[in-house]
């Protein structure tokens, strides 16, 4: 009887146990468009049957860490459909130019998104649908358009990580290098999106009167938005940070971990105004430090901000006129 009573006892406890343990969530399904309308990039370039380099990663990623599981496409217009989009939990896309007609399909992806779904876009996602024949609310939903790129796929830059608490950032430390191509962005809304990462000009060539950023995320609707400018080398997909940076990009848009969405304009002022001091000191040989205390110091005014913004972004860092009428604002 003592014996019965033990074994029970030790089967009892052995249930509750199994019954503690986590419960393994199934894999979110993702499409992945890696269609190009404008350049091709060599990462999303198919060699005959065999799959790129981006959607080979993402699929090697996703299965490794459990979180996902990817249906690969080059054909947006027959993939992104009412119907077709049910099956998945969210969408990502290394794309370029303008990948669907007006109307419906287009409406689609946004209402996808809008509806709780995940949306990730690397690299030149911000290269997409802009321009001639263009989709205004794609434009506004990943919150810039490409615009050049003056730090090339050669150049080794600076970043700086805004929020490395953030768990999509927390494996990039608050600074790193990088070798990639960096672009920067027409039809950028500082107070559309938070801002995780950028360029640090003090670390970088050339060395811009602006802001450049890199990463951020954004609440869309009920949905969420990931996008990292990284990804145009070879080396950054092979690197196992950048996959790790990935994989919780995509945990975070599918929310299954957290992190603050909420715009951060004031973070985007502020390196607005490291990037112009540093450029501006080192072209007309003024103090840098007495530069950043003045602006700092105008760094609550709506008016002051939004001109060291459009100035210093129209410049170019080439029409010093443009640069002048911002210093001519602090006196």
């Amino acid at each position: 009887m003592k014996y019965t009573f033990r074994f029970l006892a030790m089967a009892a406890l052995g249930g509750l146990m199994l019954q503690s343990q986590p419960v393994q969530a199934a894999p979110k399904k993702i499409l992945v468009i890696t269609q190009s309308r404008g350049f091709t990039h060599g990462v999303v370039r198919r060699k005959g049957d065999e799959l790129c380099v981006v959607e080979k990663t993402l699929a090697a990623i996703g299965q490794k860490s459990g979180v996902f599981t990817t249906v690969n496409s080059q054909d947006a217009i027959k993939s992104i459909t009412r119907e077709n989009l049910k099956q998945y939990d969210g969408i990502f896309f290394y794309t370029t130019g303008v990948l669907l007609p007006a109307g419906d399909p287009r409406e689609a992806l946004m209402e996808f998104i809008k509806s709780g779904k995940a949306f990730v876009g690397t690299h030149s996602a911000g290269d997409t649908f802009h321009g001639k024949g263009g989709f205004s609310s794609y434009v506004k939903m990943i919150n810039g358009s490409f615009a050049g790129h003056p730090w090339g796929a050669g150049s080794t830059n600076g970043f700086l990580n805004h929020e490395p608490g953030h768990p999509t950032v927390a494996m990039l430390g608050k600074e790193f290098m990088w070798k990639d191509e960096i672009y920067q962005y027409n039809n950028f809304d500082p107070n559309a999106v938070r801002v995780l990462f950028s360029l640090n000009m003090a670390k970088s060539k050339p060395q811009m009167p602006y802001h450049v950023p890199v990463c951020w995320v954004r609440s869309f609707g009920k949905g969420r938005v990931f996008f990292t400018n990284l990804g145009h080398n070879q080396s950054t997909w092979e690197n196992e940070t950048y996959q790790k940076h990935l994989v919780e990009g995509f945990k975070w848009a599918l929310k299954i971990t957290d992190g603050p969405s909420a715009p951060n304009p004031e973070v985007q002022a502020q390196q607005s105004i490291n990037a112009f001091a540093l450029f501006a000191s080192q072209k007309l040989k003024l103090n840098q430090a007495e530069l950043v205390k003045k602006m700092q110091a105008k760094a609550g005014d709506k008016k002051f901000i939004t001109l060291l913004r459009e100035n210093s972004w129209k410049s170019r860092g080439r029409n010093m006129k443009l640069i002048q009428e911002v210093l001519d604002a602090l006196k």
